[in-house]
This record gives C-alpha cells, structure tokens and sequence, in this order.
C-alpha cells in the first residue's frame, strides 16, 4: 500500500539529493526501507548506521512502521566548529 510521507535532508544527504525536502508516495514499510529506497534511487554514500531517523520530531528506531502523513527526517554524522 502506497503512503504520502514528507521527508527532510540535511548536511551531505542534502548536498547528494540536490533538495532539502520532498514529499513522495513510498510502499516502504519501515523507516529502514524507506532510507534503503532513497539510498538506491538518490545514490546516497552514508550506509545508515551512521545516520539518525526522527520520525514526527521523535528519534526512532530504524524499524519503526511508517504510517501516511509521517515527517521523517534523516540526519547524517556533522562536522564543524
């Protein structure tokens, strides 16, 4: 079953998808699914244990169900000073 889910990108996610926001129709039944379709489709270098997922401004476990109207958010390892 197709569900309508926001997605938000930040740091080098953003800089590889080319935008820091989408919304799309996914069938990925887990946050972990979700992020392993946007790594093929997007070519996505960071491997997802070395990233976060929010999940409606809550940090969840990668296994967490998606359900339509989900905001996830991806957060890759930052660097600065």
């Amino acid at each position: 079953m197709l569900k309508t889910v926001q997605i938000q990108y930040f740091a080098i996610l953003r800089e590889q998808r080319g935008e820091s926001a989408e919304t799309m129709e996914t069938a990925a039944p887990t946050a972990q699914d979700l992020y392993h379709e946007l790594q093929k489709k997007y070519n996505f270098t960071l491997t997802s244990q070395l990233i976060r997922v929010a999940i409606n401004n809550e940090f969840k476990s990668w296994d967490t169900i998606l359900n339509p109207g989900d905001h996830i958010v991806f957060i890759p390892p930052v660097a600065g000073g």
